[in-house]
């Protein structure tokens, strides 16, 4: 499969050569992937490589606990096997979906992008996975359809952190149709060609790299077309610092911190902070996407 993107990043920029002594041995276990090349515009020579062990051992995934290593700690108890997404409102074809259900066909392709997360540090990271719009596509979306909501597992036997009201249970995310359709947009079911660990979303989560990172709503159980804006788990909790679209933008700060730059995770406690790029550097991508909306008001 032709590439359809250009970008600058290599595997390189992303992983350590000492774990990537042989590339053809990692891709002599990914058969059925193909390697992407869909990172956008990028100054790849100020990118630190980013460890699969960075990329597993600091996450936000409030379910098992609000610290960066509690997921790496308490995710395992996540239940993955069996899993399926309810696919429901204005689709022609509503239904639970199990993951082998939905994984059959897809074409899965490895994509470099960047991560930036709202709270001012970033990464890189090599996603396995395919186009939402695929998925959007089988399912059969009607033409009433503007929005799409996603929603998280919520299951307080094996998620520690739902005990706590840090958000209101179940987690959820959203969209604009044409964002979801949008080719950058990824359903990622891996990291590195290896199955997405429980704490990076497993067994299936949502990747759209030009927006902060908790837009990319983890362990998803059910997808939903609607014709009004969802309700979004921090937008609900915090309207005035989370907004629906929250769109990486170095212009508008959050009200407790520059957004201007970020924290390369990987670079050390006194590593010197990058200056974030517009859509973390996809402006070329998806700028059109706003080109009639004010980006400091529709934040």
């Amino acid at each position: 499969m032709a590439n359809r993107w250009k970008n600058d990043l290599t595997l390189d920029d992303v992983t350590p050569r000492q774990a990537f002594l042989n590339r053809r041995q990692i891709m002599a276990g990914m058969a059925g992937v193909t390697v992407g090349a869909i990172a956008g515009p990028a100054f790849a020579q100020e990118l630190e490589p980013n460890s699969y062990e960075d990329i597993t051992s600091y996450n936000n995934y409030y379910e098992f606990g609000t610290d960066k290593g509690d997921p790496a700690r308490y995710a395992s108890a996540l239940t993955t096997k069996p899993w399926s997404i309810k696919i429901d409102g204005l689709v022609d074809r509503p239904g639970d979906y199990s993951f082998d259900q939905i994984m059959e066909g897809m074409t899965v392709e490895q994509r470099i992008y960047r991560f930036r997360c709202v709270e001012a540090w970033s990464m890189v990271v090599p996603w396995d996975g395919f186009e939402l719009k695929d998925l959007l596509d089988r399912a059969g979306v009607q033409s009433d359809a503007k929005y799409v909501a996603f929603e998280t597992a919520y299951r307080p036997d094996e998620m520690r952190g739902v005990a706590y009201p840090v958000l209101d249970w179940p987690y959820r995310e959203g969209l604009r149709l044409d964002e979801a359709m949008h080719p950058l947009t990824m359903m990622a079911t891996g990291i590195y060609g290896k199955t997405i660990p429980n704490q990076n979303g497993a067994p299936i989560r949502l990747v759209v790299p030009w927006k902060y990172g908790f837009k990319s709503i983890k362990s998803i159980v059910r997808i939903t077309l609607t014709d009004t804006q969802p309700k979004t788990s921090w937008n609900m909790a915090n309207a005035r610092e989370y907004g629906f679209y929250s769109n990486v933008n170095p212009e508008v700060d959050h009200p407790r911190w520059t957004q201007a730059t970020e924290r390369k995770i990987g670079g050390g406690l006194f590593a010197k902070r990058q200056p974030t790029l517009m859509f973390n550097g996809y402006e070329k991508e998806v700028a059109d996407l706003y080109r009639d909306m004010d980006l400091s008001k529709f934040i």
